[in-house]
């Protein structure tokens, strides 16, 4: 058997987020190949005159971008309400049971100037947990536990 032929780069998981009932959002796993591939598209060499030597500088405004168009996929039950917990908006005239759509740009805008949402996905996106298949076995702790069933 080989293990490359095992292997996926990418695996897609609706993971709840934490504290805002009914609000989902669906998530891609993304592979070390993958997320080296994107640091690299986001990445220019320029020249530093003083140390004349290339000097590597990632844009981050674009790292963000394409980070979240390749790990967040859609959402749902995203209610207006929430929002406000997420980051600062002016919810007046609007009815707070309302949802917001998901969209690549409403996405990349919550990721972007949310903290609280952008620290929650990358502890996500980057957890095998959230992506395996099958019943979660449980954890040995130490050796000869014997796990309960």
């Amino acid at each position: 058997m080989d293990l490359k032929k095992l292997m996926v780069d990418t695996k897609a998981a609706w993971i709840e987020f934490p504290g805002l009932e009914g609000f989902s959002v669906e998530i891609t796993n993304l592979s070390r190949k993958e997320l080296t591939g994107l640091r690299k598209k986001c990445t220019t060499t320029k020249f530093d005159r003083k140390t004349r030597q290339a000097v590597e500088e990632l844009d981050e405004d674009k790292f963000v971008t394409e980070f979240t168009h390749a790990v967040i996929k859609s959402w749902k039950g995203l209610k207006l309400q929430y929002l406000e917990t997420l980051l600062l908006v002016d919810l007046s005239g609007q009815n707070g049971e309302n949802e917001l759509e998901y969209s690549p740009d409403n996405a990349e805008t919550l990721v972007s100037s949310s903290s609280e949402f952008d620290t929650w996905l990358n502890e996500v996106v980057f957890d095998l947990d959230n992506f395996r298949t099958g019943a979660k076995k449980p954890v040995i702790k130490k050796t000869g536990e014997v796990p309960k069933e």
